[in-house]
């Protein structure tokens, strides 16, 4: 029975070198920063500003926790104070977006980031400026190149059948006399 039980182990041994060994072997694959596990909201969030940044060669965002309670807060409060209007985001600690959206049930993290993003064309890189009519700067807030970690809120408010989406970036962006990227 002993030598049995040896036999197995060894097998089992073997069997678990060769496994380690094929995994060496395997080619590594393209990471993303990590961070400790965020919500299915957090992660379209962040794969949605990451997507338009790596559009103009900017490196991704991470998620913050500490950037996502402090947007929250706000948007709590917008909502249970100001009945979901806009929020005064300047000045602040953090580079700051903001959707403000009426009559529609949902607003998903895709969409606000895309509504946001939909300002690129308006945008001249090379004046560092934007198209009459239009304001750009929540577009180069999103790409703002120094701009490293993202915390983002929704908040509903049914009544009032709108919803407002708030976004925190540190370090913030928009400095004046430079460009996103």
């Amino acid at each position: 029975m002993a030598l049995t039980h040896h036999i197995i182990f060894v097998a089992l041994l073997v069997i678990s070198v060769r496994a380690v060994s094929s995994a060496a072997k395997l080619e590594p694959k393209q990471t993303v920063p990590t961070s400790p596990a965020i919500s299915t909201a957090a992660k379209a969030f962040t794969d949605a500003h990451n997507k338009a940044r790596a559009m103009v060669g900017v490196s991704p965002l991470v998620w913050s926790q500490t950037l996502e309670a402090a947007a929250s807060r706000l948007a709590r409060y917008q909502r249970n104070q100001k009945k979901c209007e806009f929020a005064s985001l300047n000045p602040g600690k953090y580079g700051a977006n903001q959707l403000w959206a009426k009559g529609l049930v949902a607003v998903t993290p895709s969409l606000a980031v895309e509504t946001w993003v939909k300002e690129k064309p308006f945008y001249n890189y090379k004046s560092d400026t934007c198209a009459v009519n239009h304001t750009c700067g929540v577009y180069k807030q999103v790409v703002w190149r120094n701009s490293k970690e993202l915390g983002c809120a929704q908040a509903t408010c049914t009544k009032e059948s709108t919803v407002l989406t708030i976004c925190f970036y540190n370090p913030p962006g928009n400095i004046i006399g430079q460009k996103p990227y």
